[in-house]
């Protein structure tokens, strides 16, 4: 199963009244581990930085200035996401920035049930228990001290990290990850999953001797009627 946990970063909280989309990061897994494939894209918004979100993330109008607009790198991200189940901390408020975007450039958008929000999880899992991603991280020992300020890949490296512990720590099943090379190429979202023990072509040599086999004959024949081997069907 293809999942990409995804991160943006915004210049406030409603693409309605203007709010824009100034970085988006993702990170792939792939049957719950990391493949080292990333995503990462700063975004020139085309409108001024707020004080408030500046504040929240650092990027302002300066370093933005030569960063290309969503219109330029959405097929791009669309791509990139394929058809991979989308994780994101507090879904709704990145879905709806991504869709807006999306939608304004004539890019079809994503469909809400493709998101597999983690901050529902964790306040399903530990009701009454923060569940921010610092608070998440200090709950699972994950280590988030670089996080100085949001960043959508550092953000995206560390959810995923609180996201394979939500769902059952590091390993959550038992199931063998199939090799690099039978990872599915991009867009196909599951793996084969009736894997089972084929049959050796070439049978392996049996390892009793004709002496032994003799042996055991013999031995039998000794036990009488009633043995148990002579009743066996």
């Amino acid at each position: 199963m293809r999942e990409i946990v995804l991160d943006t970063e915004t210049t406030g909280f409603e693409p309605a009244e203007g709010d824009r989309i100034v970085e988006i990061g993702a990170v792939e897994l792939f049957n719950h581990l990391p493949t080292g494939r990333t995503y990462h894209q700063y975004i020139n918004p085309e409108r001024p930085m707020p004080k408030e979100a500046f504040e929240v993330h650092g990027l302002g109008d300066d370093f933005l200035r030569d960063k290309p607009v969503f219109r330029a790198v959405g097929q791009a991200f669309l791509d990139f996401i394929g058809d991979g189940q989308l994780v994101i901390h507090n879904a709704a408020f990145d879905m709806k920035f991504l869709n807006h975007e999306l939608k304004t450039i004539g890019l079809p958008t994503i469909p809400w049930a493709r998101a597999t929000d983690t901050l529902a999880i964790a306040r399903s899992k530990f009701p009454g228990s923060p569940a921010s991603l610092d608070a998440l991280c200090r709950r699972f020992g994950v280590d988030n001290s670089k996080r100085e300020k949001h960043g959508a890949l550092l953000d995206s490296e560390i959810l995923a990290e609180v996201y394979l512990e939500l769902i059952g720590g590091r390993q959550p099943d038992l199931v063998l990850s199939p090799a690099p090379d039978q990872r599915p190429a991009q867009g196909q979202t599951t793996a084969p999953s009736d894997w089972r023990p084929r049959p050796r072509q070439t049978p392996l040599p049996p390892r009793l001797t004709e002496a032994e086999a003799a042996a055991h004959a013999a031995f039998i024949a000794k036990l009488g009627d009633g043995s148990i081997w002579k009743k066996r069907g």
